[in-house]
């Protein structure tokens, strides 16, 4: 099964980057239990695993894409991921309204390399998902650089998450989970030194927010996402930056289904943004973070 995207992008009216496949047709979920059972306590949403149809049901009612993605911890959780063959058959079954990312190990080498090409070359995904905290590894380690250099060639994105963690939180040792691993500074040096990476910096990067404006604002092939985070509670700097040096930056993206769009709107709603930059934040920008223009 080879993705093969029948999105209509002019005619949706958001790209929603954010969005985690939690379960597969073999009923695999994508965490460890205690681990899925502590990030639905601390999110306190809805349905905690919902299926790829649910998924594309939801996102075809309100008109949006969704970029649909999980990730490979193996090494860190001792635990496999959801298969992202199922991912993309799930997603071409729905690719009038879902977009699928892979995801690889970083810490299995060259075999993360090799499966990133694959996962590329012969499965169309459109992008790569990171979790660094999560995947216990330093994404400015140069061991990984020819990682970030064999997805900058393949022309896809990396999507990666930055600042506070809800996987592990409230857990002894937060799961052993490292939060300094999701410092979106240690993404800087991969910005600058692979600029054909387009970069996605995933939630606002609590509680190093200042550091991933300047890093957006700085470097041309990085975004941030707005996921994860209910808007009435984004960080200050971040909603000052929305309507002015962020404005070309920002992208609509959720977290479902640990955040509903729905909530995610009403509250977006009511931030003092102009007019004038919230399609740019639904769509436009989202269009050029994935390569699309």
């Amino acid at each position: 099964m080879r993705y093969e995207s029948a999105v209509d992008f002019d005619a949706i009216e958001a790209i929603d980057v954010h969005v985690h496949y939690e379960t597969d047709t073999c009923d695999h979920h994508s965490l460890p239990q205690e681990y899925m059972d502590a990030s639905a306590a601390y999110f306190k949403g809805g349905e905690r695993i919902p299926s790829i149809d649910t998924i594309a049901d939801l996102y075809r009612k309100l008109n949006m894409a969704a970029v649909v993605f999980t990730v490979d911890a193996r090494t860190q959780l001792g635990h496999l991921p959801n298969s992202i063959d199922d991912l993309v058959a799930g997603t071409q079954k729905h690719n009038d309204v879902l977009i699928p990312f892979g995801s690889v190990d970083p810490r299995t080498g060259q075999d993360a390399i090799d499966e990133a090409i694959r996962q590329v070359e012969e499965l169309g995904v459109w992008g790569m998902k990171f979790h660094p905290s999560l995947q216990g590894f330093d994404p400015s380690d140069p061991q990984y650089r020819p990682l970030w250099k064999t997805i900058s060639d393949l022309g896809v994105t990396a999507l990666f998450h930055t600042g506070q963690n809800g996987i592990g939180a409230g857990m002894a040792g937060g799961g052993g989970i490292k939060l300094g691993y999701s410092n979106p500074l240690l993404l800087d040096d991969i910005a600058a030194e692979f600029p054909e990476l387009r970069i996605i910096m995933a939630h606002p990067s609590v509680p190093w927010q200042d550091e991933a404006n300047s890093i957006a604002i700085h470097k041309s092939n990085v975004f941030i996402d707005l996921s994860g985070w209910r808007p009435k509670y984004f960080p200050q700097s971040l909603v000052g930056y929305m309507s002015n040096m962020l404005s070309d930056k920002v992208l609509f993206a959720t977290d479902y289904p640990l955040l509903a769009p729905e909530r995610w709107l009403a509250d977006f709603a009511e931030l003092p943004i102009k007019d004038e930059v919230r399609p740019k934040i639904f769509k436009q920008n989202a269009m050029r973070a994935l390569g699309l223009k």
